[in-house]
């Protein structure tokens, strides 16, 4: 596999670039983009990564269109990071680093500003990126574990060029729509074992509250219309060339119903080989499905 990553300052790029380097990818960084199409041709890795981002050419068109053509030449992907202005902004403040696009001798560039020069410029990379990882509320660790287990999930199946990976996420209404998903499923009308005060600190993963939500045929009505669904929409996703989709169920906690579904689809997806399951609990951490 070959992959381009890139994505926004602060976002991560390096972070996710070293994951790949320790799955054993041969990774370079950085790299002018005039320089591309030959480091492409030249390339004997079976798994190659390559950063290219803002400083590789500072006019986004460029960018854009080299990265283009070599996806004509050949079976690249692109990985897009990207992450709020709020949290960009912090990071560079606390790490004390200069934005790109904030050069010598123009100090009245304010940093907010750079951030968002920087979005714009890059939008159209972002719009033909095969996945977008949103680093917002991932911390390094936790943005490499979730980069390896896209990849280690690929390695771990016998998948033709069309298999499409597909991330199953839960996640808690009350911190907010993830970014990187393809689709957003509300869950919040199902019955809530968290008024159950035995079943409060538990999660949908635990046996006790399986055996609640058996006792309400909705859930299961539930389940079977979300699987019906994605019947419907797999054979479309492969002929738009989709390589990954991010399905996000959400629920008002983020840990009994939300985890639960999740759960129950990515088993049933791999019973199917309809795709590559991987599953993430935004609100408990990051689980690879095996």
């Amino acid at each position: 596999m070959n992959l381009i990553i890139s994505g926004l300052s602060g976002a991560g790029k390096s972070t996710a670039l070293h994951a790949l380097e320790d799955l054993g990818f041969f990774c370079t960084d950085n790299l002018p983009v005039a320089m591309l199409p030959m480091w492409a041709e030249h390339i004997q890795h079976e798994d190659a990564a390559v950063c290219m981002d803002i400083r590789s050419s500072m006019n986004p068109n460029v960018l854009v269109e080299v990265l283009t053509e070599i996806r004509q030449q050949g079976e690249w992907d692109i990985l897009f990071l990207d992450a709020s202005s709020e949290v960009l902004q912090r990071r560079f403040s606390t790490l004390r680093r200069r934005h790109p696009f904030r050069q010598q001798g123009q100090e009245t560039i304010s940093l907010d500003a750079s951030l968002a020069e920087e979005r714009q410029a890059l939008e159209p990379l972002k719009n033909m990126a095969d996945i977008v990882l949103d680093s917002t509320t991932l911390n390094p660790y936790e943005l490499s574990d979730l980069v390896e287990s896209f990849w280690r999930a690929r390695s771990q199946y016998n998948y033709n060029d069309d298999t499409i990976t597909c991330t199953l996420m839960s996640f808690s209404y009350q911190r907010g729509l993830p970014n990187d998903a393809d689709m957003v499923i509300d869950l919040r009308f199902l019955p809530n074992p968290h008024y159950q005060p035995e079943l409060a600190r538990q999660t949908g993963q635990d046996r006790d509250v399986q055996i609640f939500f058996k006792d309400y045929p909705e859930v299961e009505e539930a389940a079977s219309k979300l699987r019906d669904w994605l019947c419907f929409i797999w054979p479309k996703l492969k002929q738009e060339r989709k390589r990954y989709f991010t399905l996000a169920i959400g629920c008002s906690g983020g840990r009994h119903r939300s985890v639960y579904m999740v759960e129950q689809l990515a088993r049933w997806i791999k019973q199917e080989a309809l795709a590559i399951p991987i599953v993430r609990h935004r609100e408990l951490g990051i689980t690879i499905k095996d």
